[in-house]
């Protein structure tokens, strides 16, 4: 399949700037797989379409204030660090700006008082850095102090102190993500409660959300694209409910493409079951879905709505189809449904 088979035409004023008034009254499109159907409604009206056989299944991991702005200190040169990924202690890979001005050695201060301090070590892949950092106190209380949130390039304003709430999820609780699971950002405490009173089964995996969720697919044929790997855990009790709720028949109703791509990672066929389970434990994966890709766990997909051309596209085309989703996609837009990260969802069951 070509790239160019998952392009669509967004005007630029329905891509979202910033989040709705209140989590939950976002818009919802629900796309019915069986009868072909379109319904336009409000995201907490997603209790509706929630049966009490489920088991809803969210990515619990936080976003980090990875975002940091300093200076160069042997020259007083601005720079901007985004923290991608941990190697080991306090050693992290970053992408920087401008990466000319930044080389082995150098050093660079994020706060006057020294209390936050960087040293490159090395030269990382695709133009980032190898760093390590030196810092007063707790290295994550540094980080929520002089940090900002880490927003996708497509929102066109700088951070600010309100988005440190919004552009998480209310169930977050495992530091590591540089963008947020999107989908997971319309439900309320409220909401989740609800949901469990109508019998429905929450369980939580974790899967670390890196850069590579804004890196564009480059190949003309998406059959060679290689997906960026993400470290992911599912727990024993998040692995005791997803499996006992496909064991009695219900459904997987997974929130949001990290969510997704964790469980079918986490897949294997259990012989005396009978069907695909979920393994518990802790993972790294490139899995990439598309089109042609047989789903092992989940049934039905509560996700944002996507970038043209993106992996993530190609991943609810895959569990739809790629003609009636980009049909949607063309009704979201005549609809004015507002898109991306901070805009309305989708509901394919």
């Amino acid at each position: 399949m070509l790239i160019t088979d998952f392009d669509y035409n967004l005007p630029q004023e329905l891509i979202a700037q910033k989040p709705a008034d209140k989590r939950d009254c976002s818009r919802l499109m629900i796309l019915n797989r069986e009868n072909k159907t379109i319904e336009h409604k409000h995201f907490y009206d997603i209790i509706d379409e929630l049966r009490p056989t489920d088991c809803l299944v969210l990515n619990n991991s936080k976003v980090l204030p990875a975002r940091l702005f300093g200076v160069k200190e042997n020259t007083g040169a601005k720079v901007e660090f985004l923290l991608i990924k941990r190697k080991e202690g306090d050693v992290w890979e970053s992408m920087v700006r401008p990466g000319k001005r930044l080389k082995a050695g150098d050093t660079v201060s994020f706060a006057d008082d020294g209390r936050l301090r960087a040293e490159i070590l090395d030269y990382g892949e695709d133009g980032t850095r190898i760093v390590k950092f030196f810092y007063d106190g707790i290295f994550l209380e540094r980080l929520e102090e002089l940090g900002k949130m880490p927003l996708p390039p497509y929102i066109e304003r700088e951070s600010r102190p309100e988005d440190k709430d919004r552009y998480q999820t209310v169930y977050c609780k495992e530091e590591g993500s540089v963008a947020a699971p999107t989908a997971g950002l319309h439900f309320t405490k409220e909401l989740l409660a609800k949901a469990e009173e109508k019998g429905v089964r929450l369980a939580y995996v974790t899967l670390h959300v890196g850069i590579g969720t804004f890196r564009p697919v480059k190949c003309e044929r998406i059959e060679d694209h290689h997906m960026h790997f993400e470290e992911y855990e599912v727990s024993s009790r998040t692995a005791e409910i997803i499996n006992s709720t496909i064991k009695a028949g219900g459904r997987i109703v997974s929130v949001g493409t990290t969510s997704t791509r964790t469980l079918e990672s986490a897949a294997y066929f259990d012989e005396e079951a009978g069907k695909y389970l979920v393994r518990a434990g802790n993972g790294s994966t490139g899995i990439f879905i598309y089109p042609g890709y047989d789903f092992k766990i989940i049934k039905s997909l509560i996700t944002n709505f996507h970038l043209p051309k993106s992996t993530l596209l190609m991943l609810i085309s895959a569990l739809y189809n790629r003609e009636d989703i980009l049909k949607a996609y063309e009704v979201a837009v005549k609809e004015k449904y507002r898109f991306f990260s901070y805009g309305d969802a989708m509901f394919i069951e």
